[in-house]
C-alpha cells in the first residue's frame, strides 16, 4: 500500500508542476459536488488520480475525490481511496507552499466506511515534495523534513501559541466574534495563520511548527442553526465546512503521531462517514500538540461561541 500511495502522490504532484510550468491561469470552472469552487488545477489533479489508480491498483478499488465524488474502478471493490488531490487549491494556484495531496485508504465495507476504518494514509507537499506516510502495521515514516517526524510541541500557553484557523465559507463577522479573544491574546506573543488547507495545518502540528489548528465553523452552525443563512451566503449557496476528504488522511496520521484531534465539542471524529458531503456529516476540528493545550482551547472556544450568535442577532436588528 505504501508504494501505491506514494506513487499516486508523486504522479499528482508531477502533473501539477508540469501544468504550473505552462503558466498559472487560476480559472474557476464550476463547483465541486460539495459546492466549493473548482479551479483549473483541480481538473488536472482529479484526472491524474483516476488515471494512476486505473493503471496501478492491483486489486479491485473505488475512489472518492473532492470533485469527482464516488467512482468504482473495478467491480466489487475491496479498498476505497479517499483522495483530496489538492488540499489547498488556492495556495497551490498561487504557487505557494501550503497545497498538499491527501490520500487515505480504507476497507470498502459495502460502501459505508467511516474515518475510524482508515488503515493507511499519505500526505505530500506539492511545492517541495516532502511527505508523511503511516499505516497500521508500520506506523509513521516521512521524508523531506529537517528534523525527525513527529516532533510535537509541548507549549501549553495560549498567549504564545502558534496556531491556524479557517475562513473559507465561514462568515467573517461570526468567526471574528468567535475567535477574536484568542487572536488578540496570541497574535503578538505567538502566531496566528490562515493557510486554506486543513491538511497543511494539521501536518504542521506533526512537524512541530504549529501548536494547534482550530476550525469551529460547523459547531457554530450546529449550536446556532439560525446562522445557516450566513454560512450559505459565505459559501455561495453551500455549507463549506470540513468535508471527510479534507481530513481523512490528516486525522489518521495525526493520531499515529500523538496529536490530540477531535471535533470542536471534544468528541472523536472516527464516526464520520467518508462518503457523505452533507452539512451534518461535515466537521469542526480542534487539533493540538498536547492534551493540556487542547483542554484550554476547548474551554476558550466554548466560552465565546455565544458571541457569534449575538453578532448575528445584531445584524438582524
Amino acid at each position: 500500500m505504501k508504494d501505491l500511495l506514494k506513487g499516486l502522490g508523486e504522479h499528482v504532484r508531477s502533473e501539477l508542476l508540469a501544468y504550473a510550468d505552462r503558466g498559472l491561469t487560476r480559472q474557476v470552472h464550476g463547483d465541486s459536488p460539495g459546492g466549493d469552487a473548482q479551479f483549473d488545477v483541480d481538473d488536472v489533479a482529479e484526472r491524474a488520480v483516476v488515471d494512476y489508480l486505473r493503471e496501478h491498483a492491483e486489486f479491485p478499488a473505488a475512489v472518492y475525490t473532492e470533485d469527482g465524488a464516488f467512482l468504482e474502478l473495478a467491480p466489487d471493490p475491496r479498498v476505497l481511496f479517499v483522495v483530496d488531490p489538492i488540499d489547498g487549491t488556492r495556495p497551490t494556484s498561487a504557487g505557494l507552499e501550503m497545497g498538499m495531496v491527501s490520500i487515505a485508504a480504507t476497507p470498502f465495507k459495502n460502501g459505508s466506511p467511516v474515518l475510524a476504518d482508515v488503515n493507511a494514509a499519505y500526505l505530500m507537499e506539492i511545492k517541495n515534495g516532502a511527505w508523511i506516510y503511516g499505516d497500521d502495521a508500520e506506523g509513521l515514516s516521512s521524508s523531506g523534513y529537517r528534523t525527525a517526524v513527529p516532533r510535537l510541541s509541548q507549549n501549553t500557553d495560549l498567549a504564545t501559541m502558534f496556531w491556524s484557523i479557517e475562513f473559507n465559507g465561514h462568515p467573517m463577522r461570526l468567526m471574528n466574534a468567535a475567535y477574536a479573544h484568542l487572536v488578540d491574546q496570541s497574535a503578538n506573543t505567538g502566531g496566528i495563520f490562515v493557510f486554506n488547507s486543513a491538511c497543511f495545518s494539521i501536518s504542521r502540528i506533526i512537524t512541530g511548527q504549529l501548536d494547534a489548528y482550530v476550525d469551529i465553523g460547523n459547531r457554530v452552525l450546529r449550536d446556532h442553526p439560525e446562522t445557516e443563512t450566513a454560512f450559505l451566503n459565505a459559501g455561495r449557496g453551500s455549507i463549506l465546512h470540513l468535508f471527510p476528504y479534507d481530513i481523512a488522511a490528516a486525522v489518521y496520521l495525526a493520531r499515529l503521531a500523538g496529536v490530540v484531534i477531535t471535533d470542536a465539542y471534544g468528541d472523536d471524529l472516527g464516526n464520520t462517514s467518508l462518503v457523505d458531503l452533507g452539512a451534518m456529516n461535515q466537521k469542526s476540528c480542534i487539533a493540538t500538540s498536547n492534551p493540556e493545550l487542547h483542554k484550554q482551547l476547548l474551554d476558550a472556544i466554548s466560552w465565546d461561541l455565544t458571541s457569534a450568535a449575538a453578532t448575528l442577532q445584531e445584524d438582524r436588528t
